[in-house]
């Protein structure tokens, strides 16, 4: 499901990866999203730990959130954004800030560590993810855990010109503020992982291609 007020969510080609990307972008970022799944009454289900996300920095507000449940039975939402400069930790909800360097970054947020850092509980499943303008989005999936970039397939990676590579590498792997929840640093962005799939449109379990047991969210309009 999307949401636009004062903005516009489309489909473009970008200029530095030369691939069709989902933009999202308003001049309030609370009216211009996109969430899934599109029903509320549904939730998506997955259990696998690792939110990742293949963003583009618009060098505007930004913001996303995602909804799990705990081990309590009880929904906590962590919703992280680049226009606050502190975290703060609800009963049901955890704000935390977010710095992107400029260009594509790959954002990992390992949800279990984070909620039994902020809560005490444990991670059960993933109920709702919604990204919010302003950013660009190549690919968000879920992921069992941390991989190399040569263990992924090809639709689960950043892929750049050739004659880019070498300047943007730094780009793909940015190092993210997450101040506020003990012991956390850089945990929002990692190496790569592994995923289970889901759309913008329509939420499905899916198979991964090749050997590894993926969950993706596809950005589609």
């Amino acid at each position: 499901m999307r949401q636009v007020i004062n903005g516009h969510i489309e489909r473009i080609t970008d200029d530095d990866i030369h691939s069709l990307v989902l933009a999202v972008e308003g001049t309030n970022v609370s009216t211009t999203y996109i969430t899934c799944p599109a029903d509320p009454k549904k939730t998506l289900g997955i259990k696998l730990p690792f939110l990742v996300m293949i963003i583009k920095n618009l060098k505007k507000y930004f913001t996303f959130e995602v909804q799990v449940l705990d081990d309590k039975n009880i929904r906590r939402r962590f919703r992280v954004s680049n226009y606050q400069n502190t975290t703060r930790v609800n009963p049901f909800i955890c704000t935390m800030p977010i710095r992107l360097d400029d260009g594509w970054s790959q954002i990992q947020f390992n949800l279990s560590d984070f909620t039994r850092r902020a809560y005490g509980t444990n991670y059960i499943e993933s109920l709702r993810v919604q990204i919010h303008a302003n950013c660009r989005i190549r690919r968000v999936f879920f992921s069992d855990r941390l991989y190399s970039e040569d263990e992924l397939p090809p639709e689960f990676k950043l892929t750049l010109p050739v004659q880019n590579h070498k300047a943007k590498r730094n780009d793909v792997r940015k190092h993210v503020a997450a101040n506020g929840v003990p012991g956390a640093t850089s945990d929002l962005v990692k190496r790569d992982p592994r995923s289970c799939a889901v759309n913008f449109t329509h939420c499905s379990q899916a198979a991964a291609p090749s050997s590894l047991p993926l969950a993706f969210c596809h950005c589609v309009r």
